[in-house]
Order: structure tokens, then C-alpha cells, then sequence
């Protein structure tokens, strides 16, 4: 790795950035049905968005890399960003597009159902990610998602893997068309059990089928790979081939469990870059805990816990 104290930022984020339209429910419609929601609200999303956001809100020092229309959502959604103290260098306007949207449904039970419709995203290319390079050299770690293109994710962990800079694959949205070069180019890559399913094909329900998912993982590429299980934790693979599984307290009031998978990577990003000593183990532990206290409150990255929020001390 290079010397962290050249590093300006503790984690750059390249990814996404959507304007949440989000209807609670009792329950989510019927093909053709027509349902009286309880309540409306609008607010920022986007998986790369939400992960910086979080490392931001634990005291983070944080770049984002990513594209916005040139419209109303994409003003408001800068504004957001530099509320929060993230470097918003290479955060590009676009007027070829719209600024990305996801409308959410949200039931009273907290399950969501979500369309992503990515517009701008999408527009973030190699060239912008290559006129980003400095921000990135300056990074201890980069993460990526698949809500931009993957041409753009490649040449994202290319220019990491030159400089040093650890690198971390979310991938999701799955995608059938996933470019498996992608699992190789990431030093860490951080499934949810379904998305562990596609890349590794056979199902993914128990711990053990985790662990034999994580070995999968590490013989298509990966170097370390980590599966979230929702309540039942999550499932670890490190270089030197052992297997654990990171068991979490189940949270007692689950409002809202929207945005949670990222409130964990975001907060993992930071662990890894702030604190290299800590076992693997200890920092996926330690960042399952900031993302069941996510779920406790409505919305998505409103929903995340600050650095003094937290019910423990995070950096020790």
C-alpha cells in the first residue's frame, strides 16, 4: 500500500447519485391496483452517494466522483454533498441527461421495492475517471458500484491498483452481464447474499453456503471477499484462505431498511482506511453495527447515523 500520509482522503467514492421518491405503504400494489399511500417524501440516494455520505457522517474525510443532470434534482444534490464536507471536484454536470431517480415503496413492515432510472449516471465515463486520477492517488481507499457504467468501474480500480489504493467492488445492482474481469481488478468485493448468488451460481441462504460462496469468490479473482446475510451477519474470506462468520445483534426496531447494505460499505471504506490494525473480522463487525442502527429511522441517508450517534465508540 502506499504511505497514508500522502493521502488527502480517506475514501473516494465513484458511483451513483439519485434523487429518492419515496411512498410509504401499508403494502405494495397489485399489478393494475390502484393503493392510498400514508406519506410522500424526496430524498438523496444512489449507492455510491449513500456510501459517501455515511463515511462522511462518521467524520470521514470523503471525494466523490460522479455525474449529475443539469437540472433541479442535481443542484439540490450538489448542495447536499458540500453540506456534508465532501470534495465535490469531480461531481460533473451534464445536460445530456437527467439527473438519476428511484422511486421507493416502502410498507409498514420496512421492506422496499425500488426502480432505478440512472440517466446521468450512466454518462460517467474512463475519461472523467482519468481526469480524477489525482483525487484517487490522494485516496487510501476507492469503492465502486454498477450504477455507472463498468467500463468506468475498470478504469477506476486501474488507476487505483497503480497508485495502491485499496479498492472495493459493491456489486449491485447485479447484473447477469457482469464483467468478470471486475472481480480481479478489486482488491475486496462486497455481495449482499443475492447478488452472491448470481456471480457464484447456486443459492445462498445459510452460512455455510456463504462460505462456500466466499471461496468461489476468491477462485474467480477476488483477493478478500465479504457476503452481508441481512440479520444474520455477514460471511468472510481473507488472503489466507480462512472462512468466518460475522455475527451481529439483530436490531430491535426495523423502520426502514432502505439503504442499509450501504451504510455498512461506506462505514466499512472508512474502517479499512482509518484502521489497518484492526482484524477483518472486527471491522465488518463494526460496520454491521452502524447499519443496523440505520435501519431504525426513516429515509435513506438521513437514516444514517453520525460519528456521536453512534451507541459505540467506532474508531478505538
Amino acid at each position: 500500500m502506499s504511505k497514508s500520509n500522502d493521502k488527502k482522503f480517506d475514501v473516494c467514492i465513484v458511483g451513483s447519485c439519485n434523487v429518492d421518491l419515496i411512498s410509504y405503504v401499508d403494502r405494495t400494489p397489485k399489478i393494475g391496483e390502484t393503493i392510498e399511500g400514508n406519506k410522500f417524501e424526496k430524498g438523496f440516494g444512489g449507492k455510491g452517494a449513500n456510501q459517501c455520505v455515511q463515511a462522511a457522517k462518521l467524520g470521514g474525510k470523503v471525494a466523490m466522483i460522479s455525474k449529475l443532470g443539469d437540472d433541479v434534482f442535481g443542484k439540490e444534490y450538489l448542495d447536499n454533498l458540500k453540506k456534508l464536507g465532501i470534495n465535490t471536484d469531480h461531481v460533473g454536470i451534464t445536460k445530456e441527461a437527467a439527473t438519476g431517480v428511484a422511486p421507493i415503496i416502502v410498507d409498514k413492515e420496512g421492506r422496499n421495492s425500488i426502480i432505478v432510472i440512472l440517466g446521468a449516471n450512466l454518462l460517467l465515463n474512463e475519461n472523467d475517471i482519468e481526469k480524477a486520477e489525482d483525487i484517487i492517488r490522494q485516496s487510501k481507499v476507492v469503492v465502486c458500484q454498477l450504477e455507472i457504467r463498468q467500463e468506468t468501474v475498470l478504469k477506476t480500480f486501474e488507476i487505483a491498483r497503480k497508485h495502491s489504493v485499496l479498492s472495493i467492488l459493491n456489486p449491485a445492482p447485479m447484473s447477469e452481464k457482469l464483467n468478470r474481469n471486475l472481480l480481479s481488478a478489486a482488491d475486496v468485493i462486497c455481495p449482499n447474499q443475492t447478488e452472491a448468488e448470481v456471480l457464484c451460481d447456486f443459492t445462498v441462504e445459510t452460512i455455510d453456503d456463504a462460505k462456500k460462496a466466499c471461496k468461489k469468490l476468491l477462485e474467480l479473482g477476488s483477493r478478500i471477499a465479504i457476503i452481508t446475510m441481512g440479520d444474520q451477519g455477514a460471511v468472510i474470506s481473507n488472503e489466507d484462505g480462512q472462512y468466518e462468520h460475522v455475527e451481529i445483534e439483530k436490531s430491535s426496531s426495523v423502520c426502514d431498511s432502505t439503504g442499509a447494505g450501504d451504510s455498512f460499505v461506506g462505514t466499512l471504506a472508512l474502517l479499512m482506511a482509518r484502521e489497518e490494525k484492526l482484524s477483518l473480522k472486527e471491522q465488518v463487525k463494526r460496520a454491521c453495527r452502524v447499519a443496523s442502527q440505520s435501519v431504525e429511522k426513516k429515509g435513506t441517508q438521513t437514516s444514517y447515523p453520525t460519528k456521536d450517534e453512534l451507541r459505540f465508540n467506532l474508531f478505538e
